[in-house]
């Protein structure tokens, strides 16, 4: 009996509603899809979204910075920061001092689509309802578990 009991413990923690991983997995495409149309009229991509986010940051980074901030692997980044530059989004360059790394830069039509991605993020909680303590509080708890998956996965 007790052998019984315990399997049976055992497969309540294989049951899809008892993961962790799927709600956040499930939140990211979900989240991603309601990001589709408030990019199309940018000619965006989520992901090219993101690369975006970092260079109106920065101004410009390398490929292995891109890489770290995004949680990208090589064979990833690359084809995307290629598209990215046959699209008139980026250049690439390898950097004078060392030529191992490849400088990733803006174009002026990119800079340009700052200006019409600005509201994206204000129309995108407006449309999930959160308010700002809410997105807040889900930031902090997301943050914080990236963190400590960062730490495991490297």
């Amino acid at each position: 009996m007790m052998g019984s009991e315990h399997q049976d413990d055992a497969s309540e923690w294989l049951r899809l509603d008892r993961q962790v991983c799927f709600p956040l997995y499930a939140a990211t495409n979900l989240m991603q899809r309601l990001y589709r149309p408030l990019l199309a009229p940018l000619g965006l991509t989520y992901s090219q979204y993101l690369v975006l986010l970092v260079l109106w940051e920065r101004g410009s980074a390398s490929v292995g910075e891109l890489r770290d901030c995004l949680y990208l692997d090589a064979g990833t980044i690359t084809p995307l920061l290629k598209r990215m530059e046959r699209d008139g989004l980026v250049t690439r360059r390898r950097d004078r001092e060392d030529e191992r790394r490849v400088l990733i830069a803006l174009t002026p039509h990119a800079t340009a689509l700052r200006e019409q991605a600005q509201r994206i993020p204000e129309t995108l909680a407006a449309r999930i309802g959160f308010d700002a303590a809410e997105g807040a509080q889900l930031h902090d708890v997301t943050t914080s578990l990236v963190e400590r998956l960062r730490g495991l996965v490297k």
